[in-house]
């Protein structure tokens, strides 16, 4: 049986949202094994003047658990 764990996260990018969510993916895919998927739950930025400043979304980010996995 799979067991597998949800995880919220914030991502921020001064890019896009689409930055915001890979850099978020690839931030947490370093110290976290099993990655299985993405959720997109909430999208907003900042205004800085007339212009979008900062993107940022926050994820639902879902891994397996390894119970056959050693320390």
């Amino acid at each position: 049986m799979a067991v597998q764990k949800h995880l919220y996260i914030t991502g921020t990018s001064n890019v896009s949202w689409k930055d915001a969510i890979v850099q978020a993916v690839a931030e947490a895919s370093k110290t976290i094994d099993y990655l299985a998927s993405v959720k997109i739950l909430e999208q907003r930025a900042t205004i800085s003047g007339k212009k979008l400043a900062e993107f940022c979304v926050d994820l639902d980010l879902t891994f397996t658990i390894d119970r056959e996995r050693e320390d």
